[in-house]
């Protein structure tokens, strides 16, 4: 089915206007530019059509399309592919969304089921884009933040007068070491004792969980530890918090971007768009769009600042722990010319096979 066309667009009631012959044709221009990224032409147009159309005719209609917006002529006297408004006027009206075949929906469950039986989350979600980058042919990026993890084990080691290591273990296997900054006349003792307080406490848990229950029951914690741990705990805690909730990001299959490319231009596309992927703010910046709703969400070229120059598109999911609370988002980033039929409903079914294993871990 098509996906809803978005009010908020620019120029979406003209664009909704468009007549069964001016849709159809743009259509063939689209399809062609997703198949092969060239211009195509209204003899060939013609040549596609359902219905019997004159190339004179096309010509009329593909100058009408470009007054819309919809297309352009990348050189003079050649054919037109789709603009950005074109593209998301496509992807929000027109495009038929196909299904996650029964095969492929078998291959994504066995790699997330496998990984997530002898791996910390952080490399589940590795292998989960390396797969979902391999059936794509993009680059497949997730992003998450570290406050979800259960807990297992925390504990503060003295390095220096003023410096301590906090070591926390996570139910999943992984391990975490921050540098907190501690009072140079905090006795030795209440490391121990911030450690075992925690302890008692941080089992299959996350840390923003602990977090608000320290601050709620702040008053016990004072006649329990005294003020010289308390503190260690506000502190080592805001700290551990505040740096634990950046987001992470992983990146796999940027080599997929080198293959297939149509012309020179795409070259300096490509370099456009690995630069794109080391600005890491940036592309979390974006996926974290991706959160405001519940299922896919597309972006296309200069929709967002980051691709503006590479011309690039980003089709992005979250997903959710066992209580629904969002972990991260994953999606796949690649030309504009993605097959977006096909990734879109691939993203989808990922972001669903992923929530489930956080839901089962």
């Amino acid at each position: 089915m098509a996906m809803p066309l978005d009010p908020t667009r620019p120029n979406g009631s003209g664009l909704t206007s468009l007549n069964e012959r001016s849709r159809e044709i743009f259509r063939q221009i689209v399809d062609s530019y997703l198949t092969s990224g060239e211009a195509v032409g209204s003899r060939h147009v013609a040549r596609l059509l359902p219905m019997p159309l004159s190339p004179a005719s096309v010509r009329n209609v593909m100058q009408d399309l470009e007054e819309l917006g919809l297309i352009y002529a990348p050189h003079t006297s050649a054919g037109r592919l789709p603009t950005e408004l074109g593209l998301r006027f496509f992807v929000d009206a027109m495009l038929e969304i196909g299904d996650v075949s029964p095969g492929e929906r078998e291959h994504i469950e066995a790699q997330v089921k496998a990984a997530a039986q002898e791996q910390s989350l952080e490399a589940v979600l590795g292998d989960a884009m390396s797969m979902l980058s391999g059936l794509t042919r993009g680059a497949g990026v997730v992003v998450t933040t570290k406050d979800n993890a259960r807990l297992k084990h925390i504990e503060f080691v003295r390095i220096e007068p003023e410096r301590a290591l906090a070591v926390l273990v996570s139910e999943d296997g992984s391990v975490e070491n921050r540098i907190l900054h501690i009072p140079a006349w905090l006795p030795p003792s209440a490391l121990i004792e911030a450690g075992n307080f925690l302890n008692a406490r941080i089992r299959g848990r996350t840390l923003l969980d602990v977090r608000i229950e320290i601050e709620a029951s702040h008053r016990a914690a004072e006649k329990e530890l005294g003020e010289l741990t308390t503190r260690l705990i506000d502190a080592g805690l805001a700290s551990w918090a505040e740096s634990s909730g950046d987001p992470q990001l992983i990146v796999r299959g940027q080599a997929n971007l080198l293959q297939d490319l149509t012309a020179i231009e795409d070259l300096e596309r490509i370099r456009l768009l690995f630069a794109d992927l080391e600005t890491k703010k940036d592309v979390i910046d974006l996926l974290n769009r991706a959160e405001g709703g519940e299922g896919v969400r597309i972006f296309i070229g200069s929709e967002n600042k980051l691709f503006s120059l590479s011309g690039s598109s980003m089709i992005a999911a979250p997903f959710h722990d066992e209580q629904q609370r969002l972990v991260g988002v994953l999606g796949v980033i690649g030309p504009t010319r993605l097959n977006y039929a096909r990734i879109v409903p691939m993203v989808d079914y990922t972001s669903k096979v992923v929530s489930r294993m956080l839901q089962n871990r």
